[in-house]
């Protein structure tokens, strides 16, 4: 346990250092903490400190920075969350009802935009399902296939079959798939088609078939987890002299298992989380802080979301990113 002293010493040096990215000082804590007290009196409290594992020297300088273990202790004890004032009402307009994979994909944009660091969201968890579909005949053996989910996304295809069909054949084929398969698993109604399909005509046989087909293809390219901004990180500074260390993380952006390991944790976990690296075997990198929470669908958990940066960053407005952007996710996806 830390004494009130000890803490405001702590809590200063990790706002000076991530505010300006330099060991802290003896001097600067003096003339920052606003306590009154000599050097030799501050200089052993971040001995204590130090001792503790919470900050650590650079051997390049006489000044202290945070370890992993002081910064959970800031965010855990002593990180006061101020609340995004100009900001929230711009924010408001950027994520309106739509398409679930629109809304995604502008949600993990807005996170990297507002965090300068880098947005990512999990595509929300569903089942091959699909709620309605539709046949347009666009020209001779050319036909659109327009496949509505539960979620509302909407999936255009366009296939080509194997002779010319009539607009009214294919409004037929729509009928039958909305009227006895609405609803069911896309692998439950190519079962059925298969023991169906000698009661139908060829044309519209072959036509359900297709459609199902591409409402698979469609579930099976969706992407699973959405990654905006990952060149910010050329720009912070405590990487940009650190070509292996950049390497490294956007392998993690490209490879995508390992994210989705780390965000699959974070939606086990309720509000907002912070994941710091070098603490846990949940953030592989030291260098690397995540800042997490779940979005929910009719007061479900169907996906998580967060921000990405160095261990050097302002936490308390990250958690305000993450957690309005969570609530503005979930309204947008609960309105259909």
């Amino acid at each position: 346990m830390l004494d009130e002293r000890a803490k405001t010493l702590l809590k200063t040096l990790v706002d000076r250092y991530i505010a300006d990215g330099q060991p802290v000082g003896s001097r600067t804590l003096s003339r920052a903490s606003g306590l009154d007290l000599s050097p030799a009196t501050i200089r052993n409290v971040m001995a204590d400190l130090e001792e503790l594992g919470l900050i650590a020297s650079p051997h390049t300088s006489a000044g202290r920075i945070p370890t992993a273990r002081g910064y959970r202790l800031f965010v855990d004890t002593l990180l006061t969350a101020q609340t995004l004032k100009s900001e929230v009402s711009s924010l408001e307009s950027q994520l309106l009802p739509d398409q679930p994979q629109r809304v995604i994909a502008n949600a993990a944009q807005m996170l990297s935009s507002l965090s300068s660091f880098v947005g990512v969201v999990t595509s929300p968890r569903k089942s091959s399902v699909f709620h309605h579909i539709e046949f347009l005949r666009l020209g001779e053996r050319r036909v659109l296939v327009i496949m509505v989910s539960p979620e509302g996304d909407v999936q255009n295809r366009l296939v080509f079959t194997a002779q010319d069909v009539t607009q009214s054949d294919l409004t037929e084929a729509s009928n039958r798939l909305n009227a006895h398969y609405s609803g069911m698993s896309l692998d439950v109604v190519r079962d059925r088609l298969r023991t169906e399909v000698d009661a139908l005509r060829g044309e519209i046989a072959s036509l359900m078939s297709a459609a199902v087909d591409v409402g698979t293809q469609s579930y099976e390219e969706q992407e699973p987890v959405v990654v905006s901004g990952e060149r910010n990180l050329l720009t912070v500074q405590d990487f940009r002299h650190d070509m292996g260390s950049l390497r490294r993380m956007f392998d993690l952006f490209e490879e995508k298992t390992q994210l989705m390991r780390l965000l699959d944790v974070s939606s086990r976990a309720e509000g907002v989380r912070i994941y710091i690296g070098g603490e846990s075997q949940v953030v592989p990198y030291e260098e690397l802080s995540v800042v997490s929470a779940p979005y929910v669908v009719d007061g479900e958990v169907v996906g998580t979301l967060g921000v990405i940066g160095p261990t050097r960053m302002a936490y308390d407005r990250m958690i305000q990113i993450v957690d309005i952007t969570s609530r503005m996710v979930s309204n947008a996806l609960s309105q259909k």
